[in-house]
């Protein structure tokens, strides 16, 4: 599906989905579990991927409440599934249920769409077998499909921090089950930090108890997984309040609204603080969890996302109508993403007018020597790119169409359903 986004202004209030990085983890942290009700989830392309996996191994979910999902567990004994467990473009969903796969003495096969196919899984799958599991790549190049099991007892691994925070939570989510529990040294630096800090929060919620050390983090065996009330709620999710900020900063003269912005662990509540360095007028509610944001006169800065892989798109966008130059550094892990996130944007913002120069691990936007015109981009089925694209076209001149933007199913469904109720000229 191709969207038409016009030159337009956007008003009002608009509630932001439910955290997708939350979701994941409180839909396994109920299937480890005897069960629990998960209230607030995001329902999504991605979340349904983890809910399958939950049904592959052993327990079953209950979506006829829209507003909680009532999982039943496979109390830490998951069973072999009977079929192939398909991924479809979920990385979290790929990376955190191999290593559940791992705990089974028999063995479960993963795979994914051709995009997850391509990203990277060979850390993990070393660490399961330092765990003296059995873990393979079936094109044996660390990619997907994946062969795991062999039925884990615990132990001590070592692993590189800086390809993908999620092996981390895999292995702590996993390891909580355990007999002996895992220690986790980290052989370089870690990258993407607050989403293991997400992790810590709900395992906390879930009654698990995990922890950073010196060299990694660690987590004992033998634990329980057991949320007070026997319900957890997941917070609205600040990747995709990234994106409606933005609008508001970008086209929003009369102001707008973002609600469900409450803070929690996410590390892309520092798009509050970049907006703010870019000269952004906006307030934030921490209480109420509102957000609110007026059209502003931006101005270029220099930001990492080092921990903050899934602000690049947004900040690229800010960066392409802001004055001055915006540096994105610390970015090379953004490449090993649903695409290559950096190449991405270079490419399609350069389409629609703007100045970008790529660098390996970083980018630079020219916004001084940026005009944003209406073009056809292509939002190479990945829903950030798709959704950044779109917050970039109501402030071009002309009309942009973004193409495949049925994939921001992925993480916001009603995306353009909300962008055209508070004002935005969306053509389908």
């Amino acid at each position: 599906m191709d969207i038409t986004i016009g030159t337009s202004t956007v008003k009002g209030t608009a509630q932001a989905p439910p955290s997708k990085s939350y979701t994941h983890r409180a839909l396994l942290a109920a299937g480890y579990a005897d069960g629990a009700t998960v209230r607030a989830p995001l329902v999504s392309a991605d979340t349904k991927a983890t809910m399958r996996a939950v049904t592959a191994y052993g327990g079953s979910v209950d979506r006829s409440d829209e507003q909680a999902i009532e999982v039943t567990g496979f109390d830490g004994r998951p069973e072999t599934p009977d079929t192939v467990i398909d991924c479809a473009n979920s990385g979290t969903t790929m990376r955190l249920v191999t290593a559940t796969a791992a705990l089974q003495d028999r063995l479960t096969v993963l795979t994914g769409d051709d995009s997850l196919r391509s990203r990277p899984q060979g850390p993990l799958l070393d660490a399961i077998g330092q765990l003296d599991g059995r873990a393979e790549s079936t094109r044996e190049n660390g990619q997907a499909p994946l062969v795991g099991g062999g039925g884990i007892d615990g132990g001590s691994v070592a692993i590189p921090g800086d390809v993908s925070s999620q092996y981390i939570t895999a292995l702590l989510m996993a390891g909580a089950v355990t007999d002996e529990g895992i220690d986790i040294e980290l052989t370089t630096d870690l990258k993407s930090s607050p989403y293991v800090d997400i992790t810590l929060e709900v395992l906390s919620d879930y009654g698990v108890t995990a922890e950073r050390t010196a060299d990694g983090f660690t987590v004992a065996g033998g634990q329980s997984y057991d949320p007070a009330g026997g319900e957890y709620h997941v917070p609205g999710d600040f990747s995709s309040i990234s994106y409606l900020l933005a609008m508001g900063a970008l086209a929003s003269p009369e102001g707008m609204t973002v609600t469900s912005a409450v803070p929690s662990a996410q590390g892309d509540t520092a798009i509050v603080d970049i907006l703010d360095r870019m000269g952004a007028t906006l307030s934030w509610d921490r209480e109420a969890g509102e957000i609110a944001v007026e059209r502003s006169e931006l101005s270029g800065i220099e930001v990492g996302v080092e921990d903050t892989p899934d602000l690049l798109p947004t900040i690229a966008t800010l960066g392409a109508a802001a004055d001055g130059v915006t540096r994105i550094t610390d970015a090379e892990h953004v490449r090993y993403k649903e695409t290559d996130r950096v190449s991405a944007m270079a490419e399609e913002l350069t389409e629609m007018g703007a100045r970008v120069e790529e660098k390996q691990d970083e980018l630079v936007v020219y916004g001084e020597d940026s005009s944003l015109e209406g073009a056809t981009v292509d939002g190479r089925a990945d829903h950030r790119i798709i959704m950044s694209l779109a917050v970039a076209g109501l402030v071009a001149d002309g009309e942009t169409t973004v193409t495949g933007a049925e994939h921001v199913d992925v993480s916001f469904p009603n995306f353009f359903d909300l962008l055209e109720s508070l004002g935005g000229a969306v053509e389908r």
